[in-house]
């Protein structure tokens, strides 16, 4: 009798054990499932981040003279490097493409804008017609260039931000005063975004200008691309005008 107890306890005991590694295993396999289904979707994330971190960055082309052609500086301390390095801290992965020339006047500008576009940019931005009143060009002739230049690049979908300029004061008050309206019209007229006057806070600054008085030295560049960059951006964000 003691036998047979003893027989059926341990027949139990061999049935419990059995069914604890039958458990055991399920579970083990439940725990594997989940961990590859973990992995599957970190691994999943970590490829849709990098996916976006790869997105192909704007192009922004700067369309202008020598205030943008970095005339007289090192090419460390000219507008176009100093821009891109303030748009990357900002947070911006922009190519920044500079097609200006130094000397140009609006209607070279336009005679060469196609060639500018190869690039297919996403954004221009247009600071032209300092040499126009350099060079005494009626401001009406200035006016209808810049106004090709917008309607051709706004015809390629390509957003703009302007920059204005002002005449010199030798060129006197009815000069000055008609020179000086053509940004503001274009602006309201074409609805692009305005950033007044190019030289802003280093105009007629001796400590920020080079020794012909009219362009920027590095210091002057960084005073220009410091004020302008939140335009630029806005430019950049669909936010312009």
């Amino acid at each position: 009798m003691v036998r047979v107890v003893m027989n059926l306890a341990f027949g139990q005991g061999r049935t419990v054990i059995k069914f604890t590694q039958t458990l055991t295993a399920h579970l083990r396999t439940l725990a594997l499932i989940a961990l590859t289904g973990l992995t599957i979707a970190t691994l999943g994330g970590a490829k849709s981040h990098a996916q976006s971190a790869d997105e192909t960055p704007q192009t922004l082309v700067l369309f202008g003279d020598s205030l943008m052609a970095g005339y007289g500086l090192s090419h460390e301390d000219g507008f176009a490097p100093k821009l891109q390095a303030a748009l990357k801290d900002a947070g911006y992965d922009v190519q920044v493409v500079n097609s200006s020339v130094s000397g140009d006047t609006t209607a070279a500008g336009l005679a060469r804008l196609d060639w500018a576009l190869v690039d297919k940019p996403d954004a221009v931005l247009l600071e032209l017609g300092a040499n126009d009143a350099l060079r005494g060009i009626e401001p009406s002739q200035t006016r209808e260039n810049l106004a090709q230049i917008i309607e051709n690049l706004r015809a390629k979908d390509v957003k703009v931000l302007l920059a204005g300029m002002m005449a010199p004061p030798n060129m006197g008050k009815t000069y000055g005063a008609e020179f000086n309206s053509i940004y503001s019209d274009l602006s309201g007229r074409y609805q692009i975004d305005l950033y007044p006057f190019f030289l802003d806070g280093v105009a007629a600054e001796p400590d920020l200008n080079q020794d012909d008085g009219m362009h920027p030295n590095a210091d002057g560049v960084e005073v220009i691309v410091k004020r302008i960059l939140p335009d630029v951006i806005d430019l950049l964000n669909g936010d312009a005008s």
